[in-house]
């Protein structure tokens, strides 16, 4: 909005003095200010580095999932449960759909069951180090997923802080798009778009998914506070 009303500038001064150059500035700065506001740069980079250690401990998942399907199959009916029941199953899948609350619920099941057969799997081959992937994996993920939810509940918080200021810039946003459509209705169809709240909308969320579909390693899990 603050790109399409810098160039549309001269048509908003001529319809009211009120859009000024000092109009425009001001808005940009509430723009910056409510953006460090709902996304401050140290919780986004933070959020980022949880996310991508995240996703490196579920992928780590995946050799000591195979190590204990191996034993499962030498050790035959001296451990009388499938992966599935093991909940081997369950845990590749949850980790590769990355899914850590159902990674969590299997690591449980998995640590249970290691510690059950623990006797007949180390006879097969199974060693501590093997067995500290999936507990290690556990703690992790439960802390990663605690500071996730601590940090998305403080920008929450703030954000309620601040209502005024985002209902300001809120107002601002509508008074812009007002007047665009009263010079563009008519004028030019095109420019009328950029100035259609439910078309504003539709740009943002097509944002907002691509960012959903990058690889891992480039996503980011930040919640999007509402106004």
């Amino acid at each position: 909005m603050a790109f399409s009303l810098k160039r549309d500038l001269p048509d908003f001064s001529e319809y009211s003095p009120q859009f000024n150059e000092a109009y425009l500035a001001g808005y940009e700065t509430k723009i910056d200010i409510v953006q460090e506001l709902v996304q401050p740069k140290s919780e986004t980079t933070e959020i980022k580095l949880i996310t991508e250690r995240i996703y490196a401990t579920l992928d780590g998942l995946t050799p000591p999932i195979n190590y204990i399907s191996g034993y499962l199959d030498l050790a035959e009916n001296t451990v009388p449960i499938s992966a599935t029941d093991f909940g081997l199953t369950g845990l590749r899948k949850s980790a590769k759909m990355r899914d850590v609350e159902s990674v969590l619920k299997f690591l449980r099941t998995v640590t249970g069951n290691i510690d059950k057969y623990k006797v007949e799997l180390t006879a097969k081959g199974l060693t501590e180090a093997v067995i500290s992937k999936f507990t290690d994996a556990k703690t992790s993920l439960a802390d990663d997923k605690q500071k996730k939810y601590e940090l998305g509940s403080n920008r929450m918080a703030i954000v309620q802080n601040n209502l005024e200021l985002l209902n300001e810039l809120y107002d601002q946003l509508t008074e812009i798009c007002r007047i665009g459509k009263i010079l563009y209705k008519q004028a030019d169809a095109a420019k009328l778009k950029d100035y259609t709240f439910s078309h504003l909308m539709k740009q943002v969320r097509r944002v907002e998914k691509a960012e959903d579909e990058k690889p891992a390693e480039q996503s980011v899990e930040a919640p999007a506070p509402e106004n």
